[in-house]
């Protein structure tokens, strides 16, 4: 398989923060969406952009929440998005392209918790395929106008290294059978980075770029923090007196290093040239074509790097067809 995961040397590391990498890039008059962006990573992530100059709208479930988190934030607004529900996402789109705005950053960023038992839809669908990948299939399809006005734009999906533990169940994506919220959360991962490859094939004519981000493990993030802190501290993520062990060398950092890769993805002018590929590092993955399993634990790396069926050309174009139609049931 042909591919792009090639690191191209950016000369940032795992510990590099969202300072370093937006260092002496100005953003004024750039215009970004970030959902989920009042909490966790998608928090760090506003605050960078907005520091760079850019003029933000955070989509978020519960908006007066999401203002208080924002609060100081310059040349920030909340819009209400919720990516469960279509007729939200459909709401949100349409008051974005009513203003008029080019949309020069889209960033996917909002992600469920596992939860223990199968949580679905209103239309049975899974919930985390259906808040981490078809939700924001369904709002970056709704914002097309407004990312090809920019003549220049990105679309950023946040991923994992979960990517590396499952494909897309393609018989059973909904997990009517055997569910496994682990495997769940994975095959949603997957599912980001597909969309990130199959997007860039199709809209790079148009000036629009895909990448999926992996910004590590981020203990205090919702997501992380649902685990518990005893299987935290099992994982090897917290110490004894719970305070997260920050090691970026492993995959473990801090929320500065790890909303890096994110606002990478989104401003880095060392991508002008590359799309549809996955990051973690502040740099392009090298693809891992014999993976390991993945495994917590004091002094455990835990593995990233992006694997063949995250990035196949063939199942990124059936992941689309599919998403187009489970959108449109």
């Amino acid at each position: 398989m042909t591919h792009r995961q090639h690191p191209i040397g950016t000369g940032f590391t795992a510990a590099s923060t969202t300072a370093d990498v937006l260092a002496g890039i100005d953003l004024t008059g750039t215009n970004v969406i970030v959902t989920g962006g009042h909490s966790g990573l998608g928090l760090e992530t506003t605050r960078a952009l907005g520091n760079a100059g850019a003029a933000i709208t955070v989509g978020s479930r519960d908006p007066d929440r999401a203002a208080v988190a924002l609060a100081g934030i310059e040349r920030v607004e909340v819009s209400r998005l919720d990516l469960l529900d279509p007729a939200s996402i459909d709401d949100f789109a349409t008051r974005y392209l009513d203003l008029g705005r080019p949309l020069h950053v889209l960033i996917n960023n909002a992600g469920l918790p596992a939860p223990d038992e199968p949580v679905r839809d209103a239309r049975g669908y899974e919930a985390q395929f259906a808040t981490n990948h078809l939700g924001h299939f369904q709002l970056t399809l709704g914002l097309l106008p407004a990312l090809r006005a920019a003549h220049g734009a990105r679309v950023v999906n946040v991923s994992s290294g979960a990517q590396r533990m499952s494909d897309i169940r393609w018989d059973d994506p909904h997990f009517t059978t055997g569910y496994d919220p682990h495997l769940a959360y994975a095959q949603s991962k997957t599912a980001n980075v597909l969309f990130a490859v199959e997007l860039d094939r199709r809209w790079a004519e148009d000036g629009i770029r895909g990448y999926a981000a992996h910004p590590g493990v981020v203990v205090g993030t919702n997501l992380n923090s649902a685990a518990g802190e005893d299987q935290l501290r099992a994982m090897g993520l917290i110490d004894e007196s719970g305070r997260p062990i920050i090691a970026p060398d492993r995959g473990l950092k801090t929320p500065q290093q790890g909303a890096a890769t994110i606002v990478f993805a989104a401003t880095s002018p060392l991508l002008a040239a590359i799309g549809g590929v996955y990051l973690k590092d502040n740099d392009v993955s090298p693809l891992d074509e014999d993976p390991k399993p993945i495994v917590f634990g004091a002094d455990q790396d835990v593995p990233a790097d992006i694997v063949p069926h995250a990035i196949d050309p063939r199942s990124a174009q059936r992941l689309w067809e599919l998403s187009e139609q489970l959108i449109k049931a």
